[in-house]
C-alpha cells in the first residue's frame, strides 16, 4: 500500500514538473504574440475636428528591449501604417544597457510623428532578479545601481521632435486640435514631483492628456482633480501572468486589478493603461495576457 502511494506521488509531482514547463514554454512563446487593441473614446467638444472622423493617439509603453529583439522591433515600426496623430511612450523601454539602438529602431517611424514621452524607473537603471513571490506581498522591488544610457536615448527622441513630459508641461497644436499635455517621472519609485506641473490644463485646449509610467492613484487623483480629461500610464503589464480569464493576480503598482490594463474611468477621466509590449529580461513570460499597444481614436462628444 505504502508503495502504491509513493509510485503515485511521484507520477503526480513528475505530471506537475511536465506542466509546469509546457505552460513556462508557453508562456514564452507568447512574448512575441503582439496586438493591437483599438479603442474609441468620445472626448472633443462638438465641433473641433473639422469633418475629420478622429483624432488617433498611438500609445506604446514598456518595450523592455533587448538587442536583437528583431520581431518586436518589426511589429512596433510598423505600427506606423497606423497613421497616428500623435504617439505616446509611458516608458520602460530598455531592459539591456546595449538596447538603445534597438528601440530607436523600432520607433524608427514613429518617431518623424508627433509624440510626447516620459520615463520608467527600468529607463533610468537595468532590471535585476527578483523573487516572484514579492510581488504576490505588494513588496516593491528596489532598482539595480546598473545606470542605464538614458540620456542618449532622451536625446534621440527630442531630436526627431518627441517631447520630453517628465515633470513638464506642453501645449501644442496636431491638425485642428490643441493639445494641453502634463507629465510627472515615474512615481512608483516616488521620481515625481506633482507640484512642478500642479494646476489645469489650459480652458483652450481641445484636449488635455496626463502622461505618467505607473498608475499609481495618489498621482491620477491630482490629474483628475486639475480636470485632465485622459490620462495615459504602463508599467503594469495588465499583470502579466493572469488567470486563464485574463483577469490579473498583481498589478505591481497601487492601482486596483480591476483596472491594471484598458480603458477605464477614474474620478471622472478617463484612464488608460497600457499592458505593455515587453518584459524584464529575467521573468521572460507571459500568461493570458499579450504584449500590445493600442489605438486610441479620440472623438466628438454627441451633441
Amino acid at each position: 500500500m505504502t508503495k502504491r502511494i509513493l509510485t503515485t506521488s511521484a507520477a503526480a509531482l513528475g505530471l506537475g514538473a511536465v506542466g509546469g514547463t509546457a505552460l513556462a514554454a508557453w508562456g514564452h512563446s507568447e512574448l512575441n504574440r503582439f496586438e493591437l487593441k483599438d479603442l474609441t473614446v468620445e472626448l472633443l467638444a462638438p465641433g473641433t475636428l473639422r469633418g475629420v472622423p478622429e483624432f488617433r493617439i498611438l500609445h506604446v509603453s514598456d518595450l523592455h528591449m533587448i538587442p536583437q529583439q528583431r520581431t518586436k522591433q518589426a511589429w512596433v515600426s510598423a505600427l506606423d501604417v497606423l497613421n497616428p496623430d500623435l504617439v505616446i511612450n509611458t516608458g520602460d523601454n530598455l531592459s539591456d544597457e546595449h538596447a538603445v539602438p534597438d528601440v530607436l529602431r523600432a520607433l524608427g517611424p514613429l518617431l518623424d510623428r508627433p509624440g510626447l514621452f516620459v520615463f520608467g524607473t527600468n529607463d533610468y537603471f537595468a532590471p535585476r532578479f527578483s523573487n516572484p513571490l514579492s510581488y504576490m506581498f505588494k513588496k516593491k522591488r528596489t532598482p539595480s545601481t546598473v545606470e542605464l544610457p538614458w540620456q542618449g536615448m532622451r536625446a534621440a527622441f527630442l531630436e526627431r521632435g518627441w517631447l520630453d513630459a517628465n515633470q513638464a508641461r506642453h501645449e501644442f497644436q496636431v491638425g485642428p486640435v490643441r493639445i494641453a499635455a502634463a507629465g510627472v517621472d515615474d512615481p512608483h519609485h516616488d521620481l515625481d514631483d506633482y507640484e512642478e506641473i500642479a494646476g489645469a490644463p489650459n480652458v483652450d485646449s481641445d484636449l488635455s492628456l496626463a502622461l505618467l509610467h505607473s498608475p499609481e492613484p495618489r498621482v491620477l487623483s491630482r490629474f483628475a482633480a486639475d480636470g485632465y480629461q485622459l490620462s495615459l500610464s504602463g508599467h503594469t503589464h495588465g499583470g502579466q501572468i493572469c488567470l486563464p480569464n485574463g483577469s490579473p493576480i498583481v498589478t505591481n503598482s497601487g492601482i486596483d486589478r480591476e483596472r491594471a490594463s484598458g480603458l477605464h474611468d477614474f474620478h471622472g477621466m478617463k484612464m488608460h493603461v497600457s499592458n505593455g509590449l515587453g518584459t524584464s529580461k529575467f521573468a521572460p513570460v507571459r500568461l493570458w495576457c499579450r504584449p500590445s499597444a493600442t489605438l486610441l481614436r479620440i472623438t466628438e462628444r454627441p451633441e
